[in-house]
């Protein structure tokens, strides 16, 4: 290992030298443990008795050689510290892990190597900014479950049967995973590590894992994954005072401690980088995962995500310095910031002071369309720019508009039961909702079970309420999803200039008692309008479309298939002199096919 790229901050492959490997001696276990007064080695095919381990290169690193090493059997490190003490201790650089609440790494030999079969998809694999990105974000383990209890989980070959073919029915392009890097706490979600390179255990192997990303990249259906680079869990045996010291963490606990109660890394030091930086690669190299999430930014730019704090100087350096190595490596890696600052430059280039990621979570659009939707209709009017304002900042980014998990859990309500309304009511506002989301600029995100319009708020501890689609008007709502999604992937208007100003234009969007919003989209040779009626009074009136021979409606929210009262779609229009003729009933919302004549423009 390149011990200056090492503490520089600059290696990306630290994993390769340290943690336990396979030999043709046995298995060679590394740590680096500067502070500690030794360190031993535990393992399940030696009876548990320590195997003392020897300093290495400049001795910050230790080593031990155990030539009846058995893959699949556990072990640990005990550190010794300067006082006499002992602490067991996972392996930070391991490959597995056992169940929880079990807290050993578990050697990984050449049973869990995987030859991948998804050449032809890696080699035309894009970034997507000119290309359809629908994301669905999954929680493994809660998704469907093969039986009541909390610990029923299918398997990633279980997984590969069930949900892949499930997201290709339903119209989405990606699945985005919630943390899959081990962790103790069920209720975490993952987002609480304590292996930062083992697949958690509650799905099976690492070489399963590897499969079904493979699986679904031979379908034609992307794997992206949550990474948490910002903070981990303190559990004693993982990454807390691993040497005695805080080898990861910060000392002091006005920056040490985040507001979810776990320890902040300190990304100062390179070798905490170097971790980090080793662990994205990781996942992106070894699992052929099409890119990262990247959970918690705006606590990497300021002091505990508080701009009044400053900047974070040493966040913001590795940032960037993580997003163009790992760019280097995986030039069509999707890379994604969860980040609800206004810092400018998120997705600028970071050789040009930006920070290098490919799209920004838009939560400002998320938070003012949400806040809209729950407000009565009437009050709509005096609210108006919520859902015009993205607008006017959305070409400072790319921006990735998300309804994610954190939307729908600890009594904020799921995104149904957000709309205005008893329960029949929310249906038409929730249709148009998803129709305002699907045509307006941007890439998507949405969580798990928003098709199903559930009512219910997510628990990881059970599964989606699959049972809502017995009763028609959930069912009717999951076909009109499954409809939009499917239009979305085959309409390029709607993602193929996503982030250039000639892909999109206002043709309506003054306050009134019909609150109608209307727009267009155009790429790959197409031109669609959009129209949403969200007040209480229907809209009526024509619609001035320059250079339109005619249009025809492709989808309309009141469809009677999708629980509305339309019995079928409008009929096509001939507009006369580029005035379309509108006429929508409250709540609801229609996307339309242009026929430009000679005059476009």
């Amino acid at each position: 290992m390149d011990l200056q790229r090492f503490y520089a901050g600059a290696c990306f492959d630290a994993y390769r030298y340290l943690g336990g490997h396979m030999e043709a001696e046995g298995g060679v276990f590394r740590t680096f443990a500067p502070s500690a007064a030794g360190v031993s080695l535990l393992a399940e095919w030696e009876d548990w008795q320590e195997r003392p381990m020897e300093r290495v290169l400049d001795g910050n690193f230790w080593e031990a050689r155990s030539p009846g090493a058995v893959p699949g059997q556990r072990y640990k490190y005990r550190i010794w510290k300067r006082d006499g003490s002992f602490l067991d201790h996972c392996d930070p650089y391991g490959f597995w892990m056992e169940k929880r609440p079990h807290t050993a790494s578990v050697l990984c030999g050449p049973e869990q190597d995987y030859i991948f079969s998804d050449q032809a998809w890696m080699a035309a694999r894009t970034t997507c900014q000119d290309r359809p990105l629908h994301i669905y974000e999954v929680h493994a383990g809660s998704w469907k479950k093969p039986g009541p209890g909390p610990e029923d989980w299918y398997d990633w070959d279980q997984l590969g049967e069930l949900l892949l073919p499930y997201v290709q029915e339903l119209g989405c392009n990606y699945i985005e995973f919630l943390p899959l890097s081990e962790h103790p706490s069920d209720a975490s979600w993952g987002y609480q590590n304590t292996g930062f390179f083992s697949p958690t255990s509650r799905y099976g192997s690492p070489r399963q894992l590897k499969a079904f990303v493979d699986r679904c990249h031979q379908e034609g259906v992307g794997v992206l994954l949550d990474f948490v680079p910002v903070h981990f869990a303190v559990d004693d045996y993982a990454l807390w005072q691993y040497d005695g010291t805080a080898l990861y963490e910060y000392p002091h606990s006005d920056v040490g401690v985040s507001e979810w109660g776990s320890c902040n890394f300190m990304h100062s030091r390179g070798e905490v980088r170097s971790f980090l930086q080793s662990a994205a690669q990781y996942w992106l190299e070894e699992f052929h995962f099409d890119g990262l999430r990247m959970d918690a930014v705006s606590r990497l730019i300021y002091w505990q995500g508080d701009p009044a704090r400053g900047e974070n100087q040493n966040g913001l350096a590795f940032l960037r310095g993580m997003n163009l190595g790992l760019k280097a490596l995986h030039p069509t890696a999707i890379l994604a910031a969860e980040d609800s600052t206004a810092w400018p430059g998120v997705t600028a280039p970071a050789q040009e002071g930006g920070l290098g990621f490919d799209y920004k979570w838009d939560i400002g659009w998320m938070h003012d369309t949400l806040t809209y939707f729950q407000s009565p209709p009437h009050q709509r009017p005096g609210k108006y720019h919520q859902l015009t304002f993205s607008m006017d900042y959305f070409y400072n980014e790319r921006y990735l508009l998300p309804l994610s998990h954190d939307e729908g859990v600890h009594g904020k309500a799921t995104i149904a039961q957000k709309m205005y309304g008893e329960y029949e009511g929310k249906f038409p506002q929730a249709r148009a909702l998803y129709l305002y989301m699907m045509a307006h600029p941007g890439k998507k995100l949405n969580f798990m079970g928003f098709e199903l319009a559930q009512l219910r708020e997510w628990d990881e501890r059970r599964q989606q309420d699959w049972e809502l689609l017995r009763y028609p008007v959930h069912d009717g709502f999951a076909h009109f999803i499954q409809t939009l999604n499917h239009l979305y992937l085959e309409s390029p208007a709607l993602w193929q200039q996503d982030y250039s100003r000639e892909g999109f234009r206002w043709l309506a969007c003054e306050p009134g008692p019909a609150c109608l919003y209307a727009w267009e989209r155009r790429g790959g040779g197409q031109r669609l309008v959009c129209l949403v009626c969200l007040g209480d009074a229907p809209a009526a009136g024509t619609l001035q479309i320059p250079g339109a021979k005619g249009l025809t409606c492709l989808l309309s929210t009141e469809e009677a298939r999708f629980g509305g009262k339309e019995s079928a779609l409008p009929q096509e229009q001939l507009p006369q002199a580029g005035a379309f003729p509108v006429a929508l009933a409250p709540n609801s919302g229609q996307l339309w096919l242009v026929e430009e004549g000679s005059c476009s423009q």
